[in-house]
């Protein structure tokens, strides 16, 4: 998951320009009819935030567990949630699917002392929510309830989290869902895409690309879940995030009552592997020959999130294609060319190994090679050309000034530094992170294009109808995927069985 300060997508853009239409009116110039004749004559004050401090919302508990918490009496509400340091990287070889069961099942399970359909009812009864679920490389428990039930609903929720009961009907049941869920892998180009971008960049080796089957599925046995809860849930793998209508000294209280009596154990946490596996540039292709449009991922490895380059290489990335309807790539694809309907790229930063440069956008068949082209075309030009001082000015001014959301409420608080706590993110990253960005110049964006922006390692993966987009459009012969290759071979990757996930040889 990309961790960054930059909001992406149109929704934003979409606030954006609300705000920009109240200013209008609240801002406007002097003039007979109130409304300025040209925007540029709007006046805005200076934008003045002091994001908080995570030392202000951080508490220790007696037993060692890390919380933060962060009141907020708008409404009668609490929210508890639990970052669990586990994760599917931990599943044992042949059990795959592990991790992502027990997450399920905690909540689903029942408890020891109250069987699933008691569970669910009390939990009802107090109109709560309680959920649970295990990741890659994090699990996460959730509770919400009316603030007058905290007490009550922190019970139930400390009965999941200590002593599960994992009832082997609601197990069954998981795993026929499961099942079922793995025959229609190959439905979907979307799926089919992620799975196969995830393995051309990791390899199948790595625990991030390795998959569930039905023979992993049918080995996990309840004693395997059993086993799992009590080597890694313990108060010394936990981290909170508090937020809502309570009294943060009442609320610890009631924290240390919760935990109270539950062994810690000293074990540590394996750590994330890396991935040993490096990609091969090259033209990929998956056949789906039931559509008429191909999804196209273009890209090669990207960097880690503490690499001092973070900020200009964010900068970059949301002028070349991260930054909606005013970045390079969907303009031309989408606007310019009418190619496709949406069109990005995404420059991801890895927090235990390097994350993944990756453009992508999905078009119709004919019209797949001359998107491509002028996504290549794109990611050529923002490393040979300065970028325009209006576009820098766009990119950090959307930065900066949708800084504020992070923190816009209390959960948003808790939880943000209750994640950096977890990642380990530098203390003063938000302190420093808006100078930091205003700092960027165009200089630096055209320095990190050219160091962190390699075309001739570039894997190109389309899924879709390989026919049709080998063929490209009569129109325009110019373009053809087979150019993108450097020896003029297209390495056609098959559909896998859904269930066992062998490939057949080609």
């Amino acid at each position: 998951m990309r961790q960054t300060a930059f909001v992406r997508g149109c929704g934003l853009r979409l606030l954006f320009c609300m705000g920009f239409v109240t200013a209008l009116y609240a801002q406007a110039p002097s003039t007979g009819s109130g409304i300025p004749s040209h925007p540029r004559e709007l006046k805005y004050s200076k934008l003045t935030y002091a994001p908080p401090k995570a030392a202000t919302h951080r508490r220790v508990l007696a037993n060692g567990i890390v919380a933060f918490l962060a009141e907020d009496h708008d409404f009668p509400l609490v929210n508890v949630s639990v970052l669990v340091r586990t994760g599917s990287y931990l599943d044992p070889k042949g059990k795959e699917g592990l991790g992502a069961m027990l997450g399920s099942q905690l909540r689903a399970g029942g408890t020891t002392s109250m069987p699933p359909d008691k569970f669910d009812e009390e939990v009802d009864f107090l109109a709560a929510t309680i959920n649970s679920g295990v990741g890659d490389t994090q699990g996460t428990a959730n509770l919400n309830c009316l603030s007058k039930d905290i007490d009550k609903a922190l019970d139930l929720f400390a009965g999941m989290l200590k002593a599960p009961g994992f009832q082997q009907d609601r197990i069954d049941l998981y795993k026929n869902q499961a099942l079922q869920g793995m025959e229609r892998r190959n439905d979907k180009t979307e799926s089919i895409q992620a799975r196969e971008w995830g393995r051309l960049m990791r390899g199948d080796q790595h625990f991030s690309t390795v998959p569930t089957t039905k023979t992993s599925i049918e080995s996990i046995t309840r004693q395997d879940l059993i086993d799992f809860h009590r080597k890694l849930y313990h108060p010394a793998a936990f981290i909170l995030a508090v937020s809502g209508d309570f009294k943060t000294a009442e609320m610890i209280s009631r924290l240390e009552k919760m935990f109270q009596g539950w062994s810690i154990l000293t074990t540590s946490v394996p750590a994330v592997p890396k991935p040993l596996h490096t990609p091969q540039p090259g033209v990929y292709m998956v056949n789906k020959s039931d559509v008429n449009q191909g999804r196209v991922s273009i890209g090669h490895l990207g960097t880690m999130r503490d690499n001092p380059d973070y900020y200009a290489l964010n900068v970059m990335d949301d002028i070349l294609g991260g930054g909606g309807f005013t970045s390079r790539i969907m303009s031309r694809v989408r606007s310019d060319e009418g190619l496709a309907y949406s069109a990005g790229s995404n420059y991801g930063f890895g927090v235990y190994y390097d994350g993944v440069f990756q453009a992508s956008f999905q078009s119709k068949s004919p019209t797949v090679a001359q998107a491509t082209a002028i996504v290549l075309e794109e990611i050529e030009k923002i490393r040979t050309q300065k970028v325009t001082q209006e576009e820098l000015e766009t990119s950090i001014n959307s930065a900066v000034e949708v800084f504020p959301r992070y923190f816009a409420t209390a959960g948003a608080i808790a939880g943000t530094f209750a994640n950096d706590e977890y990642t380990k993110r530098k203390p003063d990253f938000w302190d420093t992170y808006r100078e930091r960005v205003r700092a960027v110049t165009a200089d630096d964006v055209l320095r990190v294009a050219k160091k962190y922006l390699a075309p001739d390692k570039v894997a190109i993966l389309a899924v879709g109808n390989v026919d049709d987009m080998l063929k490209g459009n009569p129109d325009k012969p110019e373009f053809s995927l087979k150019k993108f290759s450097k020896s003029g071979d297209i390495q056609k990757i098959p559909l896998p069985d859904p269930l066992t996930m062998v490939y057949p040889k080609n």
